[in-house]
């Protein structure tokens, strides 16, 4: 039975090893009726999504590498503006998150919906290597690890809800980056000081030149440098993201510009407080979710349509400023687009005998990307504490779809954060090249002079 009809019962991780199963007849799919990535290519019935036809292939009239990127739909105008006043009309189509903002912040919270786009798109040789190998990808080790993949979507017809988090987690994001971004978690009065990060990705997993057995249980070397404010300045993280973190945890360095040490970091994972940010928070939601999923049990709970934030090249524009966007409460939704979606429904609930500061959390995974859109955390009480959202958009000169914006919003506390900042930065770099020397203590040593 076709697996992208509304609300199937996902099976939970039982025992160390679950094989991919993928049917014959499903992987005959990938690229005909389901797009490379186990998408729906067909649009719905009401017309209001739209066939996949590819996503963005090719770059607007005008952009060249280094610019910031313009936005495809700049000419369009919301269909329609959603408000505390309407917005139980549209009730079955928003997260819990988004129903909370409303009733939170009736005066000011609002969606703007546009005409919905399916702009996500990836090379061909990642589309390649998702066909390749989801007949040999496993999960292992009770989903804490996977085995038999590489470069591509491990599971593109998924069978449970680890599965999904493990095609978030192994997304294709380039072969490496660099960007400068802001990051500002406004106080209720909206006052903020604003963070500055340089961040450097090298997707090890991504690489065209490595075998699944070559990964030497590594899939991401990530530096971020601390440039702003000056108390802050010259601090350095440098990470290896580690495939089974359960048999390895993740490696992780901090060079400390007071000290001028470096010193091994094992705090930097799942729920102590991000990188300078004011504890509005935790490491692991970094890009929505990162690191080991042993800590929790993954439900599938299906797919549905809903509005979720898409194409948000507004919040990337370089021709607003920060400041434009950093309102009190909660960013100015002016800037933000919102578009009807298939996406993936996972629950996250944590495991008895585990820690973590939330006690569940429902994920809203891009079925064409396999992108976070949003999650809603729960505290111990499982009352609803803080909803998060990742704005996205197609960097079409990759091309790959990733977020410019991350917001996470704390009800309780009445703040938020804002990280990917990035309106008057230098634009995204994907065209640097790196080796694993460049991530090594030695080369942290290095790097870390204030």
């Amino acid at each position: 039975m076709m697996k992208t009809l509304l609300f199937l019962t996902g099976s939970l991780l039982t025992g160390s090893l679950l094989l991919a199963d993928i049917s014959s007849s499903d992987l005959a799919r990938l690229g005909n009726d389901l797009t490379p990535f186990g998408a729906e290519r067909a649009g719905n019935t009401e017309g209001t999504i739209p066939a996949w036809e590819g996503g963005i292939t090719t770059l607007p009239a005008g952009y060249q590498s280094g610019d910031h990127h313009p936005d495809p739909f700049a000419h369009e105008s919301p269909l329609f503006t959603i408000t505390a006043a309407n917005y139980g009309e549209y009730r079955e189509l928003l997260t819990a998150g988004a129903i909370a903002m409303f009733e939170t912040y009736p005066e000011t919270y609002k969606m703007p919906v546009y005409p919905t786009h399916r702009t996500a798109s990836a090379p061909q040789r990642i589309y390649d290597a998702t066909k390749e190998f989801a007949p040999t990808a496993q999960v292992i080790n009770d989903g804490a690890g996977i085995a038999g993949a590489i470069r591509g979507i491990p599971f593109p017809v998924p069978e449970n809800g680890v599965e999904v988090l493990w095609n978030h987690l192994l997304r294709y994001r380039g072969d490496a980056a660099i960007r400068t971004i802001g990051q500002a978690a406004p106080q209720r009065s909206g006052r903020y000081t604003m963070v500055e990060f340089e961040d450097e990705f090298w997707f090890n997993y991504a690489r065209e030149d490595i075998g699944p057995d070559e990964l030497n249980n590594t899939i991401i070397f990530f530096k971020q440098s601390v440039k702003a404010p000056p108390r802050l300045a010259g601090t350095i993280l440098l990470v290896h993201e580690t495939l089974d973190q359960v048999v390895e945890p993740r490696r992780a360095w901090v060079y400390n510009a007071g000290q001028r040490r470096v010193r091994r970091a094992p705090q930097v994972a799942y729920d102590n407080p991000g990188t300078a940010a004011d504890g509005m928070r935790t490491s692991d939601q970094f890009d929505m979710f990162n690191g080991a999923p042993d800590r929790y049990t993954w439900e599938l709970v299906g797919k549905r349509e809903m509005l979720v934030p898409y194409n948000s090249y507004q919040l990337h524009s370089d021709q607003i400023d920060p400041k434009d966007i950093l309102s009190p409460l909660h960013i100015n939704q002016d800037f933000t687009r919102y578009e009807k979606h298939r996406v993936w429904v996972v629950e996250a609930r944590l495991k008895e005998g585990t820690s973590h500061i939330y006690s569940r959390r429902t994920m809203y995974f891009d079925e064409d990307s396999w992108q976070i859109l949003a999650v809603d955390q729960y505290d111990n009480r499982g009352d609803l504490w803080r909803v998060s959202e990742a704005h996205c958009i197609n960097y079409y000169d990759v091309p790959t779809f990733w977020s410019t914006l991350e917001v996470h919003t704390d009800l309780v506390a009445g703040r938020y954060l804002a990280i990917g900042l990035d309106n008057k930065m230098p634009m995204y770099d994907f065209s640097i090249e790196r080796t694993e020397r460049d991530y090594s203590q030695g080369a942290l040593r290095r790097s870390g002079v204030r």
